[in-house]
């Protein structure tokens, strides 16, 4: 047998009566002495400030503890037991326009009207001369028969090693459509007037971030990024013409192989890949 609680042990205004009358309350006054204390705490003699202090000690642990139950939740998460359900429809040969580009304008039609967000976004691959690759997502911002543009800095890692070897991939991850769209071939310089035209394009804040951004170069600090924004801001204004940085501009990769990927049920996808053959593209179907 418990022994009672002796109310003279401690002050009706207590904190260590305030977390018991806290306590009492939150599990329905199961706890006879925890309700007294509530009692007395909530009467004339509590002090508000330590009812104040209290609460938020006790809506402090409150946090940490639903945050900790998030971690946990979070490590709990298994990628092995992750699985999608793709769709019935398929790909068939049939159905393809007669070059890639065509094809491609068709899928980059469905995947804006889906919604997707950014369904420009595309993961560019490059690779040194030793042949070490590297990976990031980049902006398409023009594709025609010539190839799928994109623009950069020519300093930049994927600018480098694109001088080195112009071999590169592109991928356009449309997972909300279940669709992918993986272009191989080789990365060439636009012309300068045709990056001037599209630097012109570009809002006011992206130019001058053009020239702030020595871009893959380490910086020591943000605070000197933006500095050298600031004062970018301070020489042209909004309204100024911001001319293209010289170490700026765009990249058209040329295919040599694109890939149509449709998921289907049973991860027996469709795979359909374009090849060029001189002038002319043959289709071949890919094992899922």
């Amino acid at each position: 047998m418990s022994e009672p609680h002796d109310a003279r042990d401690e002050a009706p205004g207590s904190a260590d009566a305030a977390s018991r009358a806290a306590n009492g309350a939150a599990s329905g006054g199961a706890n006879s002495g925890a309700a007294q204390d509530a009692e007395a705490y909530h009467g004339h003699r509590a002090h508000p400030a330590d009812y104040a202090i209290e609460s938020a000690r006790l809506a402090e642990a409150a946090a940490t503890s639903a945050e900790a139950a998030a971690r946990r939740a979070r490590r709990a998460v298994d990628p092995a037991a992750m699985r999608a359900h793709y769709r019935h429809e398929g790909l068939r040969e049939a159905e393809l326009a007669g070059e890639p580009f065509e094809q491609f304008a068709h899928w980059f039609h469905d995947a804006r009207e889906a919604g997707l967000h950014e369904p420009n976004a595309m993961v560019l691959s490059t690779a040194d001369a030793q042949g070490r690759p590297s990976s990031r997502t980049v902006l398409l911002k023009a594709y025609d028969r010539a190839g799928f543009v994109f623009f950069t800095h020519y300093g930049s890692r994927k600018g480098l090693e694109i001088e080195e070897n112009p071999w590169v991939s592109l991928l356009f991850p449309w997972h909300g459509i279940a669709r992918q769209v993986i272009v191989s071939g080789r990365a060439r310089r636009t012309a300068r007037a045709e990056t001037t035209a599209y630097f012109r394009t570009r809002p006011h804040g992206s130019q001058l971030g053009a020239w702030a951004s020595e871009q893959s170069a380490t910086v020591a600090s943000r605070t000197e990024l933006d500095a050298l924004y600031a004062s970018l801001a301070a020489r042209y204004p909004e309204g100024a013409d911001v001319p293209a940085p010289p170490r700026w501009g765009g990249y058209r990769v040329v295919p040599e192989t694109v890939e149509f990927w449709q998921g289907r049920e049973n991860r027996l996808h469709d795979r359909l890949r374009y090849r060029r053959a001189g002038s002319a593209w043959t289709v071949e179907r890919l094992a899922p």
